[in-house]
């Protein structure tokens, strides 16, 4: 099957949810101006990718196909939802084409090398339900970054001249790994990451659209490893992290009240290849989360600048989410 596929009935999308690996599903508005302009980028991508029984594209008009866009809760087009094995992984919502491109490549990629196994889930660097990831997750536990309500992210002390807060979140691989040293300079103009600006710290507020349970926190910082460069941005070494707080908190604040953990990297804890380190936190104190602060308190070095470029949580989902609270990650603040 080439090209896209118009659904035409809530039927023949369950059909094709069931038949092929990964869905990718375009909700749209004929009248929509967004629609429209991002319409060509689309069906592009569906003649090059495209696989039977692998990897489809289908659109769905929301004027003619209203059920189908309230059973998925889609108000806003364009809206594209990514379903892999008949389960929906991933939402978009605007129209940044290159977003939407790089995430629909890497997943095409995926579901075209996988054979009738497991394949790549759960191994590094793999896109998996909750996205690229930069470690292998632990046994019996997910990836469940997909929970982060995007909309309550804060974060202090981040210079503007790099990524947003949700960026960090993003679902795709850092554009650094994929382009090598010269990117984690900056060099290559993407700088799809996060450094912080006066000094080395960075405080993060990560609310959840539902109660949690994290194992793990997966932190990946690509730096350049000039250690001759003071001036070089550093990964995060002790960072601090507390649950359940209504908002983010101070950095004086920080120092008042205790952490719930505390945990120092060391470089021998951040994997070469991937440029990923796990915090393996204290499961029986992060088993009904649904806020968390991360504090970064000093980087490794003397630098005053500290880069994250991915943060992923492992664990496990609570109470199931409603339809319709998955919201974009990665959209630009």
């Amino acid at each position: 099957m080439s090209g896209t596929v118009e659904i035409s009935s809530p039927a023949q999308l369950s059909t094709l949810l069931s038949s092929s690996r990964v869905v990718v599903v375009n909700f749209y508005n004929e009248g929509n101006t967004s629609s429209k302009a991002i319409a060509p980028v689309y069906d592009q991508l569906a003649s090059q990718l495209a696989r039977p029984n692998r990897v489809t594209f289908a659109k769905v008009s929301t004027v003619q196909q209203a059920q189908i866009a309230q059973s998925y809760n889609v108000t806003n087009t364009p809206a594209f939802i990514i379903f892999k094995n008949n389960q929906k992984i991933r939402t978009y919502s605007g129209s940044n084409p290159q977003q939407l491109s790089e995430a629909i490549k890497d997943l095409a990629a995926e579901a075209e090398n996988e054979g009738g196994g497991s394949g790549g889930f759960g191994e590094a660097g793999s896109s998996g339900s909750g996205g690229w990831r930069g470690a292998a997750l632990p046994r019996g536990y997910g990836d469940v970054t997909d929970q982060v309500d995007v909309r309550g992210l804060d974060l202090l002390n981040s210079d503007s001249d790099f990524g947003g807060v949700r960026t960090l979140f993003e679902s795709s691989q850092p554009a650094s790994l994929k382009k090598g040293k010269a990117a984690a300079t900056g060099s290559e103009g993407n700088k799809d990451w996060v450094e912080s600006d006066v000094d080395n710290q960075l405080m993060l507020y990560v609310p959840f659209t539902s109660t949690v349970k994290v194992h793990t926190i997966q932190i990946t910082s690509c730096v350049s490893g000039d250690e001759e460069d003071d001036e070089a941005p550093v990964r995060p070494k002790t960072i601090h992290i507390w649950t359940n707080r209504q908002h983010n908190l101070g950095f004086e604040e920080a120092e008042d009240i205790p952490a719930i953990q505390a945990i120092e990297l060391k470089p021998s804890d951040w994997d070469e290849q991937t440029a990923t380190a796990k915090l393996e936190l204290r499961f029986v104190k992060f088993q009904s989360v649904y806020s968390l602060v991360l504090f970064v308190a000093d980087g490794e070095g003397d630098s005053e600048k500290t880069r994250i470029d991915r943060i992923r949580f492992i664990g496990e989902s609570g109470e199931k989410r409603e339809i319709g609270k998955l919201e974009k990650i990665g959209a630009d603040d």
